[in-house]
């Protein structure tokens, strides 16, 4: 049976979404620490509205269960409503958002009233609109954010308040490529990138606008960044993420292509120029190179046609 720790809808509705909830843990859809979700139809408001749900239990409890296997840890459901079905865009936001709930979560009174119900009710505010809050902060600075997560360059924020500098370390996460390049390649990205430069981008935010320092930017950033600062005037936070999975999509095509004309140039003298050509119209040939320079660092024959590339670049 399901009991009642803390909401903020209306009774009816609540008893209606505690139902639904309780259908899906009968049919065994409620996976511990993976969140799920569906859309939901609930008398107030008289519409469908987006459900993430998520089952969990208490960090420390659940060791201890673990250990004493006679302690049943009481088991959680949290429920976050919106108002459709695109929470789903951020269900890994919300994963982690319900993972740092169920490390601090103590049932005390005292916890209920000073930490526990205040984190639940900004969920929204904490999961969803970071990257929206960052596209309005930065504006037209945004290329060079969006330079500094593609070419891994280290970022240093200066004078922000805690939640600007979760925000904006949130936004270089997402806006990187991580996990969609080789972990070795970013490994060594990284380690060059903090070499060539001997600098850190600084962001400082004590004025009302952020001043960046040591910043760099291409067209290829400059040309998302409209797309970004157009998105903004629509104020839907959903779609700055759709538009960053677009950006980082873009990358890799570019990339990808990049890797192929290399393969042909290695045997061919007109491919060479068509890699040369692409490097220079893409808008991002300056990170691309760095990109291909370091995963073909052991082959011989590529490492030469980059070589050849990168003299090309700087003529």
């Amino acid at each position: 049976s399901l009991s009642l720790l803390d909401t903020n809808l209306p009774t009816e509705a609540e008893t209606e979404l505690r139902s639904f909830i309780a259908k899906r843990l009968t049919k065994g859809a409620l996976f511990e620490g993976m969140g799920n979700v569906a859309s939901v139809g609930l008398s107030i408001p008289e519409y469908k509205v987006g459900c993430y749900y998520c089952r969990f239990q208490q960090e420390n409890l659940l060791e201890m269960a673990t250990l004493e296997s006679d302690i049943n840890a009481p088991e959680y459901v949290v429920c976050f409503l919106g108002g459709s079905e695109k929470e789903d865009t951020f269900r890994l936001e919300l994963d982690k958002y319900v993972q740092s709930l169920k490390i601090n979560l103590n049932l005390e009174q005292k916890t209920l009233e000073t930490y526990i119900n205040p984190y639940l009710r900004s969920w929204f505010e904490n999961a969803i609109c970071p990257i929206q809050r960052v596209v309005q902060l930065f504006q037209e600075k945004l290329a060079f954010l969006l330079h500094a997560a593609l070419s891994y360059t280290p970022v240093e924020v200066k004078n922000a308040d805690e939640r600007t500098e979760k925000d904006i370390s949130r936004f270089l996460a997402a806006a990187s490529l991580q996990g969609l390049v080789q972990e070795g390649t970013m490994t060594s990205l990284c380690i060059a990138m903090t070499e060539e430069q001997h600098k850190s981008m600084i962001i400082d935010c004590s004025g009302p606008q952020p001043q960046l320092h040591n910043a760099g930017s291409n067209r290829f950033c400059e040309d998302w960044m409209h797309a970004f600062v157009n998105g903004a005037e629509g104020g839907n936070p959903f779609l700055f993420l759709q538009i960053l999975e677009n950006f980082k999509l873009k990358a890799i095509q570019d990339i990808n292509n990049l890797k192929r004309f290399i393969r042909q140039a290695e045997m061919n003298h007109y491919a060479l120029f068509k890699c040369y050509m692409f490097l220079k119209n893409c808008g991002s040939g300056d990170i691309l190179l760095k990109i291909v320079k370091v995963e073909h660092a052991e082959m011989p024959e590529a490492r030469n046609v980059v070589t050849v590339l990168e003299e090309f670049m700087r003529e």
